[in-house]
């Protein structure tokens, strides 16, 4: 059954060492940079284990008298399994507006995609195959929350790992022994990993032969000896109030660089070790990408439908919802929504068997992450356009309302038709963390990047595309008439 946030709360207090602002941190749930936060990851465990979302939240598995799981780890085995567990995921995504891009969720996908792959593994080597399944089962049944780091340390990007000035900026292996493998350089980019419960470690970037230290997987716990979380700067520890910044006092998931400092993973740990094919086929040879990648467009299709619902309340505050151009610009907006939410269903309407298990549509996915990496700046841009200075002349601070002459002229400047001066106020503020703090540029970043590089995306796109269908309409077009005909002496010309 899925823990509770308060038993989450006690699992982060393990020792790890998260670092920030030049310190060590001695409890994540008690530092002004990570509390709200982490608050928020148990609401969801809560929302989880209230009785009264057993059906929607938790799942019974094939495994004998095992006990109800998170959905976040179903396998689903029909169109009907895909869609109960999206709504599962849906109703978490509802609880933090979308905001949360490494909730529990994510890799718990990823891991469950491969496993839905396993017979990848098995060809791979039967004995990291056991382990896989061992790990999926071992965090279903403990409702763990993982995050993963799979990028390299930026460096020097015209170079492999191998040639970078540190052999080992990169995380790789440095020995190996009876009891596992030592792990030594960085990963990056831990998101959420400061309120996780353990890691998965591996390379989706191309690795090039003499790389193979590097092409590892593996999952560890986030108080691993050795091992150095790298907060990047706090949003919530920037956020004066819950007033002020409603978003990045309470949903700010963090991002940082883990330093493996001769960490020891054991084998039953490690699903691959020193292949660099098997890297590459880990997730697109199992239904891994697709499936860890389908949970993001759930995702951001709630994350849209919040967008939009701002977009309407700024009309409604400013009283110009009437204005045609506004309404042409909701129109807009709506019909975006519309289509990041009707790509989702597609993605599960044309799914497929993969085995046993039903997943969802590849190349309808791929197409959800081209359309929407370049959307969300399209609408950011039209948000800012809706709302004018709006969002920019606002009260400093919710303290400017505990004084009384201010409070008092707060009203006056601050008015709406439709809303209180204070409710304006609150819901600019709101506008604001969504659009143009530095909150939300990061999630601008984010949702440009999360998925790869642009030409990463359109290259998916590419591969998973059903060229031949599209080129017999052109081949039997030009078959329907030839040169020959035209010039057949039997054939009358044309006037």
């Amino acid at each position: 059954m899925s823990k509770t946030g308060s038993q989450h709360a006690q699992s982060l207090n393990d020792g790890r060492q998260v670092f920030i602002n030049g310190q060590l941190v001695a409890n994540v749930c008690e530092h002004p940079a990570f509390r709200r936060t982490a608050q928020t990851i148990g609401g969801l465990f809560d929302f989880a284990a209230r009785p009264e979302n057993a059906d929607l939240m938790t799942f019974e598995h094939s495994e004998a008298n095992g006990p109800r799981a998170n959905r976040i780890w179903q396998l689903p085995r029909s169109y009907q399994d895909l869609v109960v567990r999206r709504k599962a995921l849906e109703a978490w995504a509802e609880l933090h507006g979308g905001f949360l891009g490494r909730a529990p969720d994510h890799v718990a996908s990823c891991l469950s995609g491969m496993v839905m792959g396993v017979e990848v593994f098995e060809s791979y080597d039967p004995a990291r195959a056991g382990v896989l399944v061992d790990y999926y089962r071992y965090a279903r049944d403990n409702d763990l929350y993982l995050t993963y780091v799979i990028i390299n340390p930026q460096a020097d990007r015209s170079k492999g790992p191998s040639e970078q000035h540190d052999r080992f900026l990169t995380a790789g292996v440095v020995d190996q022994d009876a009891e596992g493998l030592t792990i030594r350089g960085g990963k990056m980019l831990a998101t959420g990993g400061v309120f996780a419960d353990e890691v998965f470690v591996t390379c989706i970037q191309p690795l090039r032969e003499g790389e193979e230290a590097y092409a590892i997987s593996f999952a560890a716990p986030m108080n691993s000896k050795g091992l150095k979380i790298l907060s990047r700067r706090s949003y919530e520890e920037g956020a004066t109030s819950v007033f002020d910044y409603p978003l990045a006092s309470r949903f700010d998931e963090n991002d940082a660089v883990l330093y493996f400092d001769d960490v020891k993973v054991p084998w039953d740990r490690i699903f691959i070790n020193q292949d660099i094919a098997m890297c590459q086929k880990q997730f697109h040879a199992t239904p891994a990408h697709v499936y860890q990648n389908y949970q993001s467009q759930v995702r951001l299709m709630v994350k849209m439908r919040f967008l939009v619902g701002i977009a309407s309340r700024i009309a409604e505050t400013n009283g110009v919802v009437g204005f045609p151009q506004v309404r042409e610009l909701l129109g807009t907006l709506a019909a975006q929504n519309t289509m990041v939410d009707a790509l989702v269903h597609a993605m599960e309407i044309k799914g497929g068997m993969h085995g046993p298990y039903f997943v969802p549509d590849a190349h309808t996915l791929y197409s959800a992450q081209v359309l929407t990496q370049q959307l969300y700046a399209q609408v950011m841009i039209t948000l800012r356009e809706l709302a004018g200075g709006a969002m920019i002349m606002l009260p400093s601070s919710v303290q400017d309302f505990a004084h009384a002459e201010l409070a008092a002229l707060i009203g006056k400047t601050q008015q709406s038709p439709a809303a209180s001066s204070e409710d304006r106020v609150k819901f600019f503020k709101l506008a604001w963390d969504a659009v143009g703090s530095e909150f939300a540029s990061r999630h601008t970043q984010y949702e440009m990047f999360y998925a790869g590089a642009n030409f990463v995306t359109k290259g998916h796109s590419f591969r998973t595309f059903d060229w031949d269908r599209c080129t017999q309409l052109v081949d039997r077009m030009l078959d329907g008439y030839s040169l020959a005909d035209e010039l057949s002496p039997s054939k009358p010309l044309a006037a």
